[in-house]
């Protein structure tokens, strides 16, 4: 991306859990011609990006998908298991979430995914708490026993133990479900760090669904 700019514009990544900043800077005399190429380097940025943009402003994730949903008009439950509660976290510690936030349940036991959820005890037996299979059950077990308009389910392996061959440490499995039955799911594999792994998936969380609302794909 930084072959198109011009050579007084510097192009910075800046990584963090869940996300990539992009920082555009400039050095010279003339401070409004500066900003206005600043302007065009990044109008140019945004087709090359493409949908991996979620928020222009230097927000936490939380804040942006708290602004999005809200004008949304929509509601939304959780279903939680690897991330513990804390995407229930992220949501609530920006005010005027109870707008939007019906509530949530930490199911970390299968027995629990079953009773309060309704997932399958075969499939829990069968494929393993993480897996697309029960993970999407959960998504759509917050829908029914909230009866939201969207909810996310998350379900993974934090560490530092408990990892397989098939399934190691940092694996997790999220799904997005719909009123109307609707649910997606994606697998991500994050990596060895018990923090970082609750934060990523936190995070990822919520920017996919924004992006699956924005596309329309559910």
């Amino acid at each position: 991306m930084e072959d198109g700019l011009p050579s007084e514009i510097k192009l910075a990544y800046l990584p963090a859990p869940g996300r990539i900043r992009l920082r555009l800077s400039a050095r010279g005399a003339d401070a409004e011609l500066l900003k206005a190429k600043i302007f065009k380097a990044v109008d140019g940025l945004i087709p090359i990006i493409g949908d991996n943009i979620y928020g222009e402003e230097d927000l936490p994730a939380a804040e942006i998908f708290a602004g999005f949903f809200r004008n949304t008009g929509k509601s939304l439950a959780l279903a939680e298991s690897c991330s513990g509660g804390y995407l229930a976290h992220l949501i609530t510690s920006v005010a005027g979430s109870s707008e939007y936030f019906k509530g949530g349940v930490v199911t970390y036991s299968n027995e629990m995914k079953n009773r309060l959820l309704g997932v399958n005890e075969e499939d829990l037996s069968n494929y393993g708490a993480v897996s697309k299979q029960v993970v999407e059950q959960m998504a759509l077990g917050a829908l029914d026993v909230t009866e939201a308009d969207y909810a996310i389910a998350t379900s993974g392996i934090a560490g530092p133990g408990g990892g397989t061959d098939d399934k190691p440490v940092g694996t997790v499995w999220i799904a997005w479900a719909a009123a109307g039955k609707r649910v997606v799911s994606k697998q991500f594999s994050f990596g060895k760090y018990r923090e970082r792994n609750i934060l990523r998936t936190s995070e990822t969380a919520l920017i996919e669904l924004m992006q699956l609302m924005k596309k329309g794909d559910l």
